[in-house]
């Protein structure tokens, strides 16, 4: 009876010893552990503020997604001061910066650390007419837009923003001239309905707007006032005198009166 009290007291020490080693050895692997984790977050950190680990010039900026706007003119849009610490770099604020620009629908930063330098992809606005001012300066009481683009939400593009139109991998057709602000809320519905149009349309003349005027391959047309439902009705219309009749020729056309879609007018020269 002795000797099992004496064997079950040895091996309770020789358990408790190798629990206290056991637990030695997670303490020594933790700190260890830890000690790792220090030693590369700092490392990182050295290197990452480093001198050559800053943005230093704009040829660090990789642009993907760019068709209309060159390479360096989206680097232009990028608000940075050279050089900038790579971990300096807010990839968010730069993201609106970017965004508030009006050529610029969406925008996507991110830093990379080998090489450094940053990406920036972009979706840009698609213009789809070209903007002209006319000739009147004001337009009750609306200054029309200077020369330009604009997309088909009513965004006004300036030349400005674009370093080369030469560039672009098409220009719009269609112009648009006297855009302003107050006609640019009508915007997208009025070019809606001019894009699936069957008469090819290439000049919409805000210049007057109790007469809206438009050139199309079958001549100018005047339109009157704009009003949604009356503008719909009018293109279709003028599609439907696609098809004149013979003995009438557009050259011989002075105009088209559409102002009542209802009652259509052909004005003779």
């Amino acid at each position: 009876m002795a000797t099992l009290t004496s064997t079950t007291s040895q091996d309770l020490k020789l358990r408790r010893h190798q629990l206290k080693r056991r637990r030695q050895l997670r303490i020594v692997q933790t700190l260890w552990r830890s000690l790792l984790i220090c030693a590369m977050a700092g490392g990182t950190l050295w290197l990452v503020t480093r001198p050559n680990w800053v943005i230093s010039d704009p040829e660090q900026i990789t642009v993907l997604g760019n068709e209309y706007l060159s390479t360096p003119s989206v680097r232009s849009l990028v608000p940075l001061d050279y050089p900038q610490p790579l971990l300096e770099i807010q990839p968010q604020a730069l993201r609106q910066a970017i965004e508030a620009q009006s050529p610029i629908t969406q925008a996507i930063v991110t830093r990379q650390l080998l090489p450094p330098g940053l990406t920036v992809e972009v979706q840009e606005r698609r213009p789809v007419a070209l903007v002209q001012p006319g000739s009147r300066t004001s337009i009750h009481g609306f200054e029309p837009n200077g020369e330009g683009l604009v997309d088909d939400q009513g965004f006004w593009l300036p030349y400005s923003s674009y370093t080369d139109l030469a560039e672009m991998p098409t220009l719009p057709t269609l112009t648009v001239v006297a855009l302003s602000d107050h006609i640019r809320e009508d915007w997208p519905e009025i070019y809606q309905e001019l894009a699936r149009s069957a008469t090819e349309i290439f000049e919409i003349d805000f210049q007057m707007p109790n007469n809206i005027i438009i050139k199309t391959e079958l001549g100018k047309v005047h339109l009157g006032s704009y009003h949604p439902h009356r503008f719909k009705q009018q293109m279709q219309v003028l599609a439907a005198m696609r098809t004149l009749p013979t003995h009438i020729q557009p050259s011989d056309i002075d105009y088209i009166d559409l102002q009542s879609p209802n009652a259509p007018a052909i004005q003779l020269r």
